[in-house]
């Protein structure tokens, strides 16, 4: 079968830039890679295809020559290419676990990493909290401790990379050095495997962990629990268990990085009066003065009432807004007694200060717009 023109084979221009056929090669090679297509012939022979197009392609004066010759420029070309275990390796990285040329047995793979959502209270995320959790997960099986080779049995070295884990593909002038299809780098193949498993080594169970909470973690922050993953196939080594925080809203406080914001709402006679109120903290209750003419609004200050963060540094504080409440449900006497109230101020600027300066701007806007 005569061979297909090299751009064809990784779908770009003949003027394509450097970048642009190191993509193409990067995107048909994931595609048609044996670790993706196990035992299957077509795409064995089409990543094989794309390899020596890119190998071609990459290099500057064999890609003028093929420019001019075609093919007939491969078939002339003397032996010692460039190497393309490193031009694979260079365009992958340790995608397919680096099969450049410096070889090496891959090994059992290593289990998955798992994502565990907590649900906390603000209380327990500031003063943190051990927490037990349950997850489901693929633990190691106990009838093969792991192996997969069923008791009494073990793995044997693979007959197709003598349990290097990589075998080498001749191409024409150059080899390329790639994961072992057969035991998927691992370098032994299970022929009798475990009835427990089925010959993965890994069972689904679910178990309970015991997780310690640091004080001051927030929305966003995880905790790393090292080999608590997934147990890796065949004896491979566990994953990581990652356990995410998610702090639920609170009924009276809102948190802003290390500082707490609340509302603290205030009668008219306690605002124009001043007083002495009760507020909650996260460490029992404290006293806040109001001053005399406090206006709806005002914010007051609490030093250290707020968080210590789980990074470090000094605790925040507790931001209170004062919010005045206007009275409902009044009795026919309390409505007189505002009106009363109301009409002893005469309409007076001294004590509505706001209110007046807010009206002589509404009037100059309106003069202004008239002019």
């Amino acid at each position: 079968m005569a061979k297909r023109d090299y751009y064809d084979v990784l779908g770009v221009d003949k003027g394509a830039s450097a970048d642009e056929i190191k993509k193409a090669f990067r995107r048909v090679a994931m595609k048609f890679h044996p670790d993706r297509n196990p035992d299957n012939k077509d795409a064995e022979d089409k990543f094989k295809e794309a390899q020596e197009a890119y190998e071609i392609l990459s290099n500057d004066e064999k890609k003028a020559n093929f420019d001019r010759f075609g093919h007939a420029a491969s078939n002339q070309a003397g032996g010692g290419g460039a190497g393309f275990g490193d031009i694979f390796g260079d365009v992958f990285g340790d995608i397919f676990g680096g099969a450049g040329s410096s070889g090496g047995r891959g090994g059992p793979a290593r289990g998955s990493d798992l994502r565990y959502d907590l649900q906390l209270e603000l209380e327990d995320a500031v003063k943190g909290k051990t927490v037990e959790i349950d997850i489901p997960t693929m633990d190691s099986c106990s009838n093969c401790n792991g192996s997969g080779a069923r008791a009494g049995s073990s793995p044997r070295t693979c007959t197709s990379c003598q349990g290097v884990g990589q075998v080498r593909m001749q191409q024409g002038f150059f080899s390329v050095q790639q994961t072992c299809p057969k035991c998927r780098g691992r370098g032994q193949m299970i022929t009798d495997p475990c009835g427990g498993c089925h010959g993965q080594g890994v069972v689904e169970k679910r178990k309970t962990l015991s997780v310690k909470i640091p004080a001051g973690v927030d929305t966003g922050d995880r905790i790393r629990l090292a080999g608590k993953g997934e147990a890796g196939p065949q004896g491979g080594p566990n994953g990581d268990l990652y356990v995410q925080m998610n702090v639920a809203e609170h009924s009276l406080f809102v948190r802003e990085g290390a500082n707490l914001h609340c509302e603290v709402p205030i009668s008219f006679s306690q605002a124009a009066l001043g007083g002495e109120l009760e507020v909650p903290t996260l460490s029992g209750k404290v006293k806040l003065k109001i001053p005399l003419e406090t206006q709806s609004g005002k914010l007051f200050r609490l030093r250290g009432k707020g968080v210590t963060q789980v990074r470090g540094g000094g605790p925040g504080d507790l931001l209170c807004r004062v919010i005045l409440e206007t009275p409902i449900n009044l009795s026919a006497k309390q409505v007189k007694l505002l009106q009363s109230f109301d009409q002893s101020l005469g309409g007076s600027s001294k004590h509505s200060p706001r209110s007046s300066n807010w009206f002589g701007g509404v009037k100059s806007f309106f003069d202004n717009l008239t002019n």
